[in-house]
């Protein structure tokens, strides 16, 4: 066991500074500054800290952040239609603008997190939001199908650097011991943006049109990226950011763990990518795709929440029980295709299982160590993209030949390889969880409380903080 006493390299510019364990209220944000010289005349006085109001903002900032990533990234699964019938192209080609993210996503990760690790995080952070408004307005004004995808790779290129540095800062900006209720609470906007960031643009979509809905996610991250100019807070970046080799990677584990992730991803994009269209040819009616994604997210948030209270008990179980319901659920599709109803009920299961699955695998990335923490989120993001990138690129070619009727089985059949790689991978996916709760996604039980347990820990101090609690002092790496 060693020490997990952050290198001054890792610190934020801004320390976390003591204030009572025990204090609760509420916080503006034109409070920040008086509240964090407030709290560090309580470090003076030798209070115990548990968190500064600027690194409640900046949880709160990267939490918008990611539900923003997520909705740019995956809008054109509920605008497919709208968007092939305006630019006068197939829906099997519009598919190509997920094929055309994932795969800047998948090449780029590794390689732009190890140049910029040294850069400053918030720096970092801010240019893949710029990035985000950049593509989205490039989206939004395209004349042609061309350029719609040209503005798609400068979103991947945002993108495989966000999610890489987004779950690092987070672990940064607090202490060791809230580090996993960060983590936490910033990726529970990936779930919000399923369940409201892509639905509600669908819903714009289908009534102000799909340029309208893309353009109002544009004008967001230009506003989410001017906030995070002001009040994310700094953090540098790493001297020697640890990268491995790929034989380090395959004797921990980690190799598998990308592999089974990526044959996930792959498996599921084959028909998530169309399910718009899917689900027309169900029974449902064209202006209810929306309503339908909905639907369907909300599903994903009860799978979340189960993989929470199971990642760190029984990890290995957990996710072979979810790969393998996502492989029948798939499979079980077309049984049902004349039934929407039965339709919805089966991939509401399918989507359910899956929702466990990212939280399953970013903690299997994680604990087998022997990388710093951006380079695993790095991995995976490249892993998870060149699924997303094969899987839409295999729904194209299956649409264009035999329909949509043929994307479920096949989905089902890579999703299960998914499944023999996570039973065969012991190393990487072990059969207890290994406790590393400063770097772990587990426990997501807390995104429900996550922001009343952040913002019951912030001093907003007016005058002398009472009360008094126990110490909250940095955990332990196991």
């Amino acid at each position: 066991m060693t020490d997990t006493t952050t290198r001054p390299a890792d610190r934020p510019e801004t320390e976390p500074v003591r204030v009572p364990s025990t204090y609760t209220g509420s916080m503006r944000v034109s409070d920040v500054g008086t509240a964090d010289r407030a709290a560090e005349a309580a470090a003076a006085r030798g209070t115990v800290h548990v968190l500064t109001p600027s690194a409640v903002v900046g949880i709160a900032v990267l939490g918008l952040s990611t539900f923003l990533a997520i909705t740019t990234e995956l809008m054109p699964v509920g605008l497919l239609s709208t968007m092939s019938v305006d630019l006068g192209v197939s829906e099997s080609r519009m598919g190509v603008v997920v094929t055309v993210y994932a795969l800047a996503v998948a090449l780029l990760a590794l390689p732009l997190t190890w140049a910029t690790a040294r850069v400053p995080r918030k720096a970092v952070l801010v240019t893949t939001l710029v990035g985000y408004t950049a593509s989205n307005l490039i989206v939004a004004l395209a004349p042609s199908f061309a350029v719609v995808c040209a503005g798609r790779v400068v979103g991947g290129v945002a993108h495989a650097l966000f999610f890489s540095v987004a779950s690092a800062y987070a672990t940064r900006i607090v202490p060791p011991r809230l580090a996993g209720r960060a983590i936490a609470f910033v990726y529970s906007g990936s779930s919000l943006g399923f369940v409201i960031g892509v639905p509600l643009a669908t819903t714009v979509g289908d009534h102000l049109g799909w340029r309208a809905a893309v353009g109002a996610v544009a004008a967001a991250s230009a506003l989410l990226a001017v906030v995070a100019v002001a009040f994310l807070p700094a953090v540098r970046g790493e001297s020697y950011p640890h990268v491995g080799s790929v034989r380090s990677w395959a004797r921990t584990g980690l190799l598998a763990v990308v592999v089974a992730d990526l044959l996930l991803f792959a498996g599921h994009y084959v028909v998530y990518t169309y399910v718009g269209p899917y689900l027309v040819t169900a029974g449902l009616g064209d202006d209810a795709v929306g309503t339908a994604l909905l639907v369907l997210g909300a599903t994903g948030v009860v799978g979340l929440l189960t993989a929470g209270a199971f990642v760190d008990r029984a990890p290995r179980q957990t996710l072979l029980v979810a790969v393998a319901t996502m492989a029948v659920a798939l499979a079980a599709l077309p049984l049902v295709h004349g039934s929407l109803v039965g339709t919805f009920v089966v991939a509401g299961v399918w989507v359910a299982a899956n929702g466990t699955t990212g939280t399953l695998f970013m903690a299997a990335a994680i604990r087998t160590g022997g990388v710093s923490p951006d380079i695993a989120g790095a991995l995976i993001n490249a892993g998870s993209n060149v699924g997303i990138a094969g899987g839409a690129a295999l729904g194209a070619q299956l649409t264009g030949v035999t329909g949509l009727g043929a994307l479920p089985f096949s989905a089902a059949v890579v999703v299960a390889a998914s499944f023999v790689v996570v039973a065969l991978a012991r190393r990487g996916f072990p059969l207890h969880g290994h406790a590393q709760e400063q770097l772990s996604t587990s426990n997501l039980r807390t995104i429900t409380s996550s922001v009343a347990a952040v913002t019951g820990s912030v001093a907003v101090v007016r005058g002398p903080a009472t009360g008094s609690g126990p110490a909250v002092t940095g955990g332990r790496r196991r």
